[in-house]
């Protein structure tokens, strides 16, 4: 049974059929007549409203359920609420706070299970990215994709995937927030080496697309006095970007915050393609969904 917890499940001849698939305008009708269950123990726009056309495109019929509605652990164990949802949907696909749901749910075996964001990572959005990337610069072997601010789950993902399409990677965080050991180990175990500095001109020098995200994540409230200052010299702006190549482009997963990691002169200007981006999620999740159930 096929799973996507994080990029690396995807062998690399695998992560180019789902973004072949993502493409297809001939679209597989692999849910026809049936349901995909998406349990969000976290809000959001993009993930939900992507991931349910991409449902209704493939022929499904996507149910959303809230946290407050099966209590993941609480009311019920992850293992009994994953045998039930498996019962009447072809997958189930989660966005949770603890990455070690997710491997509880693939650990029953019941139904192929999807990450649709945890706090280890973020496939789905890195899927897209990658997508925009193409589209953007057409073959990514050689390219290079800079990364300033946190290096969370939405960096982790990234550098798998962009690294994996053969992009040189590098990652500007302040120390404190840069990869762990483990995540490095992780990457050179999928193939990939990313350069990692706390200097944010020297990983944007010369690069063919700058990428950021918000410096304070949901559930990360309690230290934005502290994680301000610390990011504040990651800031993306027009003096930054000057140091990337000519035809650099500009991406962030959303939603930004203006003024803080970007300004809006970058976010909302010529080299950004923030939006083809977020409708790219959509195209993604079309792509992994009909991999996973055998398009």
């Amino acid at each position: 049974m096929k799973h996507l917890l994080e990029v690396d499940d995807l062998a690399v001849s695998e992560l180019a059929a789902v973004l072949e698939l993502a493409r297809r305008d001939d679209v597989p009708r692999v849910l026809e007549g049936r349901g995909m269950a998406l349990v969000f123990e976290k809000p959001s726009a993009r993930t939900r409203n992507s991931m349910e056309m991409a449902v209704v495109q493939l022929g499904g019929h996507p149910v959303t359920i809230r946290h407050d509605e099966i209590g993941l652990g609480v009311r019920e164990s992850v293992a009994d609420v994953t045998r039930t949802l498996a019962c009447y949907h072809a997958a189930i696909g989660a966005r949770v706070f603890h990455h070690a749901v997710l491997e509880q749910m693939r650990a029953v075996g019941a139904s192929p299970i999807v990450n649709l964001l945890s706090d280890q990572a973020h496939p789905m959005q890195a899927l897209a990215d990658v997508l925009t990337l193409q589209d953007e610069l057409g073959h990514l072997d050689g390219r290079s994709v800079a990364y300033v601010g946190d290096a969370n789950n939405v960096c982790r993902s990234l550098a798998l995937a962009a690294g994996r399409c053969g992009m040189d990677v590098r990652i500007a965080a302040p120390d404190g927030y840069q990869l762990s050991e483990d995540d490095q180990a992780r990457l050179r175990g999928a193939g990939v080496t990313a350069v990692l500095t706390d200097d944010p001109v020297a990983a944007v020098t010369g690069a063919d697309a700058v990428y950021t995200d918000t410096w304070v994540s949901m559930g990360q409230e309690d230290e934005e006095a502290v994680r301000r200052p610390v990011f504040a010299p990651y800031r993306v702006d027009d003096a930054l970007l000057a140091h990337a190549a000519p035809h650099a482009i500009f991406l962030h997963c959303l939603p930004a915050h203006r003024g803080d990691e970007v300004t809006a002169e970058v976010i909302d200007g010529p080299r950004s393609r923030v939006w083809p981006q977020a409708a790219n999620r959509m195209h993604a999740a079309r792509g992994v969904l009909a991999w996973l159930l055998g398009a």
